[in-house]
């Protein structure tokens, strides 16, 4: 069952009825560029296959109800939110992700109540951007439900790119995540068969081929179950760590840091705060040293260029984990071009790429690596550049 199917199932479950509609949004894997969207720098992600969909209909009393359905077969409920009353940090869990976008829709003139029921199959708390797909596919609920569908040519009609500025709101100023744009933006921008190449500062976007299967290749997710979450206080940590020594080096974000001037410019910075620099500003150099392997049909190039970019994640913006830097030493050690951690870290997922003939070599070498450290077997499957989010027939 499709997760739009089954988004719409539960939602007469809940309801006795049938849906308006059903909109959905996928996750992400960034195959590189972490933690440089918030530096107005360069990332490269595409949208997973795996969706999380909103199936909704129009309330007459301006009041939010939201029910998710989880893997295990059970239901989780908002209860009756009124979107008028909606203010930062007044609802904690779950919940505020969806209430969050209410709260910032209500502000651009969108404030009519709705029920909602989410399920799908993006997997939570592994990095892969699940809290955003929930988002993403209920401000596309919402605008739906207002006769407001993306891509449309209705007057009013927001743009991708202003949507994923919405979300963005709504985690940072309702939830209290200090995300960036990436994640959002992925999940709304990507296309089928593609990577993202997106300039945050300009808000350009360029979508470059990726066919790994092509290419005889395959890439790889492994979410080592090792819960993460942005809101916690590692990430805004390091967040306003680069945003201190931009202050510090006089520009307005380190991507303005130009990476021969990168040995002068530590020389001048206190010595907690170089290695952040240091990895923002190889990290853009990396996007784009793979940007252009992609463009030349160069994609088993890019391995170690993940690999430098796992070491400077680990190393320089410690954001890495016991469970990720297991993943990655394992998969190249089972033959992997190239791994990494993907997302914001402190647990989450890792990808490699590896030769379509290795697949099962290194999933099963990882695997291996869990259960000798004593740890949970990983999930591990293939990842392919898939549809950004839409309203989903049914």
């Amino acid at each position: 069952m499709s997760p739009a199917a089954e988004a719409a199932a539960a939602f007469a479950t809940v309801h006795s009825s049938a849906p308006s509609g059903v909109w959905s949004a996928p996750g992400r894997v960034n195959l590189i560029g972490e933690h440089t969207d918030y530096n107005d720098g360069y990332v490269l992600p595409f949208a997973l296959p795996h969706r999380l969909a909103a199936a909704a209909t129009r309330r007459s009393d301006q009041v939010l109800n939201v029910a998710t359905l989880g893997s295990d077969g059970k239901f989780q409920y908002s209860g009756n939110l009124r979107i008028a009353d909606l203010s930062p940090s007044d609802i904690e869990g779950w919940a505020a992700y969806p209430a969050g976008v209410a709260w910032v829709m209500r502000d651009h003139g969108f404030d009519r109540g709705a029920d909602v029921v989410i399920a799908g199959d993006v997997p939570s708390g592994a990095g892969l951007s699940s809290s955003h797909a929930l988002e993403c596919a209920v401000a596309l609920a919402l605008l739906g439900l207002s006769g407001i569908e993306l891509d449309g040519d209705a007057p009013g009609t927001p743009t991708r790119p202003e949507i994923a500025r919405w979300v963005q709101r709504s985690e940072n100023d309702f939830v209290g995540a200090p995300t960036g744009l990436l994640d959002q933006t992925a999940s709304l921008c990507c296309t089928e068969s593609n990577v993202l190449f997106l300039d945050v500062r300009s808000g350009e976007m360029e979508h470059v081929p990726f066919d790994a299967a092509a290419a005889g290749m395959r890439v790889l997710v492994i979410d080592t179950r090792a819960k993460h979450s942005h809101a916690e206080g590692g990430y805004g940590e390091r967040r306003r760590g680069t945003e201190h020594a931009a202050e510090l080096l006089d520009v307005k974000a380190l991507r303005d840091v130009e990476l021969a001037d990168l040995p002068s410019v530590l020389k001048t910075l206190p010595d907690e705060l170089g290695p952040l620099v240091r990895h923002v500003v190889t990290e853009n150099q990396r996007v784009l040293d793979t940007v252009e392997l992609l463009h030349a049909d160069r994609l088993a190039e890019i391995g170690p260029l993940l690999d430098a970019s796992h070491e400077s994640l680990r190393d320089d913006y410690r954001v890495s984990s016991v469970e990720l830097d297991l993943a990655v030493d394992a998969a190249r050690e089972a033959g992997a071009l190239g791994a990494r951690m993907t997302g914001g870290g402190f647990g989450g997922s890792a990808i490699a790429l590896v030769r379509a003939g290795d697949a099962a070599r290194v999933e099963e070498s990882v695997s291996l690596a869990f259960e000798r450290g004593g740890l949970r077997r990983p999930r591990v499957f293939s990842a392919v550049p898939s549809r950004g989010a839409g309203r989903d027939k049914l």
